[in-house]
């Protein structure tokens, strides 16, 4: 089937208000276009009420970075994101009802040149992870769609922060993991055959939506991507009534395991948990 496998900037127009997209636009801020090409944001209308939109865009090329490209988070692409979320806050400060932030996801990971580990990357990516826990901390229900790829340190700082993660369904071509099993096999030693094999059956190894809907990692797949707009609109209005019942623990990476022990995928997570709480209180006392 035909996905939208970096087409960001066509699931961007499927899922906000006809021609209501203002890109580099947020409240009163003003971003410049040249900065951080691979990342799209900007201000745009959901059922009428403001939305802030962060997109890669696959298909654009940093030429200062010549690694960022094909959907790559680079240094600049980072920090644009994070002032996106940044100038968001901002925008809603003394508004009782704060915007949603939809993160369109298509990413196969972070710029990995000599210039961004040195110039550090690692602040770049941090930094907006930062900036959308402040944002859900603040009221603002944060939705990811993975579109395409969402893979390793780039998911982590462009998804995983979400409030609810939805996705395509596999047969768009969506993929979700931590590493290419070419990656872990250079890691593990493991041959790459019984990695595959382990791929088949183990959701860690697995890079399908629907293994990552099982760890819990992902609410909600999208079997059709003319519902892609609908199924949006529904998780921010679930993430806005949990905000407003007290129920945060639903919603954020913490819910994600509770989730994914619901749905058989992360069945020793608890018993890990108790262990590992065990012997805190061991140690603390010890301390004490």
């Amino acid at each position: 089937m035909a996905g939208l496998v970096g087409k960001g900037r066509d699931a961007i127009a499927m899922i906000v208000d006809p021609n209501s997209f203002n890109e580099n636009i947020i409240g009163n801020y003003s971003q410049d276009p040249n900065l951080g090409p691979g990342a799209v944001i900007g201000t745009a209308l959901i059922n009428g009420k403001n939305a802030t939109i962060i997109s890669n865009d696959a298909m654009a090329k940093n030429k200062k970075f010549p690694l960022v490209y094909s959907g790559v988070i680079g240094l600049e692409e980072g920090y644009k994101m994070a002032i996106a979320v940044y100038k968001t806050i901002e925008a809603d400060e003394n508004s009782p009802v704060k915007r949603p932030l939809v993160l369109i996801v298509d990413t196969p990971g972070n710029g990995l040149g000599k210039i961004e580990e040195i110039f550090g990357m690692n602040k770049s990516t941090g930094s907006y992870q930062l900036a959308l826990t402040e944002a859900r901390q603040k009221g603002h229900p944060v939705i990811a769609v993975i579109i395409g790829r969402a893979i390793s340190g780039a998911f982590l700082c462009h998804g995983l922060q979400a409030d609810h993660i939805i996705s395509l369904s596999k047969d768009f071509g969506t993929m979700i993991h931590v590493m290419p099993l070419v990656g872990i096999a250079r890691i593990t030693k493991m041959d790459i055959e019984t990695l595959e094999n382990l791929a088949k059956v183990n959701p860690v190894f697995a890079a399908g939506s629907d293994f990552f809907y099982k760890l819990g990692g992902v609410e909600e797949i999208i079997e059709k991507i003319e519902d892609i707009r609908n199924i949006v609109i529904k998780h921010i209005n679930e993430v806005y009534a949990l905000t407003a019942s007290g129920s945060l623990e639903k919603t954020g990476p913490c819910s994600r395991g509770d989730l994914g022990n619901q749905r058989g995928g992360r069945k020793t997570r608890p018993e890990v948990l108790k262990k590992m709480y065990a012997q805190f209180d061991e140690i603390e006392s010890k301390y004490l």
